[in-house]
Order: structure tokens, then C-alpha cells, then sequence
């Protein structure tokens, strides 16, 4: 079989592919080419760049499997080629961890000022040194606050698993009705229960010190108009899930008015172009949707997806 790798596979992925007898093209064809070019093609993987809707799925009748090396698949009209007969797949688990690090380091950025520090320190570092030091000194510690997990899937567990860790206290909401403890795995295969509180939306937005988010985007904002008002005071926000879970606009304007401290942002309304007011902010850590881009991540997802293409193409 003949497989479009078209945002990309590791290595490892890769070869599995080829030592299975199947051709693996790495060569990126971009969105407006697809349908003519994806003809060739039994099978096709993509991350978040490349769309897989029903318009291509009409036009390529041939394809047999798509794989999505990732969590959400927002980007691929799921049901859609489900219905047509297409398998579609997708590596939830291969990339939690380091999406989960990158919230943290979005969350250390923003009580310690890295974010502005960064920014600053290379053109007033040696003139303003003192005043520099004076401005960043009011930080803040992770430890003994409340962080608020919207969205407790595999990401949002790993979340709280690295905020237990650090001594902080956990809240979550989700749609579903999730556990009421997490076994956390210390070294020398040593296993600790830890409870946890699962809560509503509402309460979740007003007890917390911070909030993660880890949820598809649905009709509307998580975070919006309505619900900016009810947060604490200085909360610090970290969207590291889809662009537009946050409203970037009531966002900017809560910043402005020191409603939300900082916030910490892999993902954007507008990607691959983000709002101009979002991108020069002194009070958002920015990060350009990396929050998968581990080199152990990339070979979980290349190993994960392969085995699943591997799997279907044989059906």
C-alpha cells in the first residue's frame, strides 16, 4: 500500500511502514492539491495542518485509512468517513505527557514574569538591571494553590499528576463523571492514591489559582464573556487544547484590567497567524503549538500510528 505522510512521521514510524511492504512518501502537498494528488494514495496520515473533510473524502474514493498522529480530531470529518467505510485512527495516549510539561512550563513562565523578563532583560538588562529586579520580584509559588483541570482526559490527568507532585491541590470538571483519585507512580515502583475533586464548571472558574485547559473546541468558548467575571482575581489561564477554548478578545481585556495575571498560549484563534494583540501582550507566554513536540513524543505518536495503519490496512 502506498501511505501519504503529510505533516510528517518519525523515523521509527516510518520504518515500521516499510518493513511491513508498505511505501511511505514524506513529501508535504499542500490543502489545494489534495484531492487531485491524494488519488495515488491507499492511506494518509496528518497532525493538525492538513484538513481531511468530506470533500476529500468524496473525491478519493481509494483512501482506506486515515490517521491522525495525535489527541483531537477536529480536523478530519470523522463519522463522515466512518460512514464511507474509511478507518480512521488517531495516538491519544503517545503525546500526554509532554503536552502536560509544557503547561508547567507555561505555568513556572508565568509566576516567575519569564515571559516579560525574556523580553526584556536583552535591551534594559544592562541599564535597568535594578529596576528590572525590583519589577520581577513579587513572584509567586506553585505550591499549596488550587489548579483547575478543564477537561480530564488522558492530558488533564497527567496535568494533575505533575501538579500533585509540586504540591498543589487539584479540581476538575468534565462532561463525564471521572475518579476520585489518581495513582501516582514515585521511583523504586513506589505507588501513592491520591484523592481528588471533580466539581462544576462554575465553582471550578471561582476557587481556582490557575486553570488548565484540555477540551475540543464546541459551539462556544470554555472561557468566555460570561464566564471571565467569576474567576479569582490574579488567576493565571494556560490554553495548550485548541484556539478559540479561550475568547482571545475578553482574554486581552481581562489582562488589561489585571482581572487574569498572565496567561500561557500554545494555541491560536487564527493559526498559522495569530492576532497581533495576542503576539505582542507583555502578560501571555506564547508558545507556536508545540505542546506534542518532543523528540519522545514524535516517536511514541511515529511507533503508535504506524502499528494502528499496519492493523487497518490489513482488514
Amino acid at each position: 500500500m502506498k501511505i501519504l505522510a503529510n505533516d510528517g512521521i518519525d523515523p521509527l514510524g516510518k520504518k515500521m511502514l516499510e518493513d511491513a511492504g508498505h511505501t511511505v512518501d514524506t513529501n508535504h502537498i499542500p490543502q489545494e492539491e489534495l484531492t487531485e494528488k491524494l488519488l495515488a494514495y491507499d492511506a494518509i496520515t496528518v497532525r493538525s495542518a492538513t484538513k481531511v473533510r468530506q470533500e476529500l473524502i468524496d473525491g478519493c474514493p481509494n483512501l482506506k485509512v486515515i490517521g491522525r498522529g495525535g489527541v483531537g480530531m477536529d480536523n478530519i470529518d470523522v463519522e463522515y468517513a466512518r460512514s464511507k467505510g474509511i478507518a480512521v485512527v488517531n495516538t491519544p495516549a503517545a503525546s500526554s505527557l509532554s503536552v502536560a510539561e509544557l503547561v508547567f512550563a507555561h505555568l513556572l513562565n508565568g509566576v516567575r514574569f519569564l515571559y516579560d523578563a525574556n523580553r526584556k532583560m536583552p535591551v534594559e538588562g544592562n541599564t535597568k538591571f535594578g529596576a528590572l529586579k525590583k519589577a520581577y520580584g513579587a513572584g509567586t509559588e506553585l505550591r499549596g494553590k488550587t489548579i483547575g483541570i478543564v477537561g480530564f482526559g488522558r492530558i488533564g490527568r497527567e496535568v494533575a499528576k505533575i501538579a500533585i507532585g509540586l504540591g498543589m491541590d487539584v479540581v476538575y470538571t468534565d462532561l463525564f463523571e471521572g475518579p476520585k483519585g489518581l495513582t501516582i507512580e514515585l521511583s523504586g515502583g513506589i505507588q501513592v492514591e491520591v484523592p481528588i475533586k471533580q466539581v462544576e464548571m462554575t465553582d471550578l472558574l471561582k476557587v481556582s489559582d490557575f486553570i488548565s485547559l484540555h477540551v475540543p473546541f464546541l459551539d462556544k468558548p470554555a472561557i468566555g464573556a460570561a464566564e471571565f467575571p467569576l474567576l479569582k482575581d490574579g488567576v493565571g489561564l494556560v490554553n495548550a487544547s485548541r484556539g478559540g477554548v479561550i475568547d482571545e478578545l475578553e482574554l486581552v481585556k481581562a489582562l488589561d484590567a489585571g482581572k487574569v495575571a498572565f496567561a500561557g498560549l500554545d494555541v491560536f484563534d487564527n493559526e498559522p497567524t495569530p492576532r497581533e494583540e495576542i503576539l505582542k501582550h507583555p502578560k501571555i507566554s506564547l508558545t507556536p503549538h508545540i505542546g506534542a513536540a518532543t523528540n519522545e513524543a514524535q516517536e511514541r505518536i511515529g511507533e503508535e500510528l504506524a502499528g494502528l495503519l499496519i492493523e487497518n490496512l490489513k482488514k
